[in-house]
Formats: structure tokens, C-alpha cells, sequence
């Protein structure tokens, strides 16, 4: 029961900065620019057409009352209609919805890749300090924490074309299936049997995936191995060495535990980043995700897609900080939940 009124007491605060933080992106979002500015340069559209379309919209009211008039829809599950111009009245929900779907199967995977690989590595670094695997590890991160993630997912991209070419070459496309081609947004993918749609959803995904996690990565196994050098000089572990234990058993039973605490940590402060990257990593392999959305967005001054997309975000960081704050409590004993 502790646990969960620990849930809900942190959902609760996190309510007011949800609030909060909505209507500062509103009002940032408002004085952006005009929304039907596109209509206004229409020469066949008359000022009382675009009046009656502002009028419809709510944008001939002032800011505080289409505040309200945008929170009361979105708490009831109408978030409004995308009015940028092209877009049909597209309702707003099931597009940030669809987008966000096809993001958060990106961000998970390689999430969950970049913590695995990271804190095995780290590990293994802080273990085998000074030798060669530590300095291999040191140059990899430090490798991919100086590139741009653009700039990772562009050379990724190029050499997996190359690599294509080599294939098909080698007359192997059919083995293949030419999976490295693939830059296309994974719903789009038509398959012929289970065992092409696994070559061909396994192909979407892999080079966004590895230009994501690479940079995770990079953060990981750095904070990973510095905080597993730190915790094997404290007095516990020498004491567990003393008591005669064997070296796996006071790394992984006494170390490992609380050097993955600032790990934790960092993850929860690293999902936004890992968004940004999520959205620049999509526009360089055509993805219908959140990135694409939110350029769609911000290019067309649509104001209900921006704010639907901004909400959507936060609400997925303070999940992750809550999750981060829950795996406190299962690594330390001493950290209490209630």
C-alpha cells in the first residue's frame, strides 16, 4: 500500500506542473506567429470567411479563456483539430497518437539496448581499469558523445547503403531481404508471411535505433564506470574482501547494486534527450513519428498539434522520473517508497 500512495502522491504533484508548464507552452505557442496567416494570403478567401473560421476555432477569444476552453477539451479527450492548412481538420488526438506510437517503439528499443550495453560495459571497464578494454571503452564514448546524433544517423545511413550495394552484389538480396535499406516508418511495412515481416520490421528499425542508442550508450557506460569505481573503494566492499568473499561475489552482490543508483538517475534526466534525438532520427530516416509531427507543426504554426505534442512528452518524461524514483528503492533497501 505504501508503494502505491507513493504513485499517487507523486502524480499528484506532478499535476500542478503539468498545469503549469501547459500554460506556459500556450502562451509561448500563441504569440508564435497567427494560424490562419496561410488563409489570410489567400486572395479568394474574404476577411468574413477567415473571421467565421477564427470564431469557429476560438481564436478571436482572448488568452485566458481559449486556455481554459484547450484544457477543458484535452482533460475530456478532445484535444481539437489541426488547422493547419492542407490538413483537413484532422483531429488532433488520434494523429499525436499514431505519431507517438511509432516513436516510443524506437525510444524503448533503444533505451533498453543503450542501458544493457552501457552498464555491462562500464562495468567491465571499472573492473578492468587502465587495460585495454577500458581505454577501447573511453574512446568509444567519448567518440560518440563528440558527434552529433544527425550526424550519427546520416553516417549510418550512408555506409548501410554501401553495405546494400555490397549485398546485392553478392547476389544476396534475397538472403537479406535487404533490411539496411529501409527508411520508411515501420506502419508502412508490408509483409509477406511472419518471417519477412521480421526482416523487414527488424530493417526499420535497426539504423534508427543504433544512431539513438549510440549516444545513450556513450552516457551510460561513462557514469556506469565511474560510479562502480567508486563504490569499490568504499569501507563495505573492503570489508566483504576481508571477510574472504571471492571477487564475483563482492562485485556483483555487494557493488554492482548501488553503482547502478546514479545510472538511474541519469536515465531519468536522459529520456528528453533521447526524445530530441527520437525526433531528429526520424526526419533522417522518414518517419511518421513524433518528429515529423511536431516540424509538421512548428512549420504550419498549428497550435493544437504543438500543445497536443508538447503534453504528451511531458507526460512521458514524469513517467520515467517516476519509474527512475520507484528502481531507488528496489537497488538500496535503505531508500523507502513510503
Amino acid at each position: 500500500m505504501n508503494l502505491v500512495f507513493y504513485i499517487l502522491r507523486r502524480l499528484a504533484i506532478s499535476i500542478p506542473i503539468l498545469l503549469i508548464g501547459s500554460f506556459l507552452v500556450f502562451v509561448m505557442v500563441a504569440g508564435a506567429g497567427d494560424p490562419l496567416a496561410e488563409l489570410r494570403n489567400q486572395p479568394n478567401i474574404n476577411q468574413a470567411s477567415i473571421d467565421a473560421i477564427a470564431h469557429q476555432l476560438g481564436l478571436d477569444k482572448p488568452l485566458i479563456p481559449r486556455y481554459f476552453d484547450w484544457l477543458g477539451g484535452f482533460l475530456t479527450g478532445d484535444w481539437g483539430i489541426s488547422i493547419a492548412q492542407g490538413s483537413a481538420m484532422e483531429p488532433v488526438f488520434p494523429k499525436i497518437m499514431s505519431a507517438f506510437w511509432v516513436s516510443i517503439q524506437l525510444i524503448l528499443g533503444a533505451e533498453i539496448l543503450a542501458v544493457i550495453l552501457g552498464v555491462a560495459v562500464g562495468l567491465l571497464a571499472a573492473v578492468k581499469q587502465y587495460s585495454v578494454i577500458d581505454y577501447t571503452a573511453t574512446a568509444l564514448a567519448f567518440l560518440f558523445f563528440s558527434m552529433p546524433i544527425f550526424c550519427i544517423a546520416i553516417v549510418l545511413k550512408i555506409y548501410a547503403i554501401d553495405l546494400n550495394v555490397v549485398i546485392n552484389n553478392l547476389g544476396l538480396s534475397d538472403v537479406f531481404g535487404n533490411p539496411f535499406l529501409r527508411t520508411t516508418s515501420p506502419e508502412t511495412l508490408e509483409a509477406d508471411g511472419f518471417g519477412d515481416f521480421v526482416v523487414k520490421y527488424t530493417g526499420a528499425f535497426l539504423l534508427p535505433t543504433l544512431s539513438i542508442m549510440f549516444i545513450s550508450f556513450a552516457a551510460y557506460s561513462r557514469f556506469q564506470r565511474a560510479s562502480m569505481l567508486e563504490t569499490l573503494n568504499m569501507d563495505y566492499v573492503r570489508t566483504a574482501r576481508a571477510k574472504g568473499l571471492t571477487e564475483r561475489r563482492v562485485i556483483m552482490k555487494h557493488a554492482f547494486r548501488n553503482a547502478l543508483i546514479p545510472t538511474t538517475t541519469l536515465f531519468s534526466v536522459n529520456f528528453v534527450t533521447v526524445v530530441t534525438g527520437a525526433v531528429i532520427t526520424e526526419r533522417v530516416f522518414n518517419w511518421n513519428g513524433m518528429g515529423a509531427v511536431l516540424v509538421e507543426a512548428v512549420n504550419k504554426n498549428d497550435p493544437n498539434v504543438m500543445m497536443g505534442w508538447v503534453v504528451v512528452i511531458s507526460i512521458a518524461v514524469i513517467i520515467a522520473n517516476l519509474i527512475a524514483d520507484l528502481l531507488y528503492g528496489i537497488l538500496d533497501p535503505r531508500i523507502r517508497v513510503g
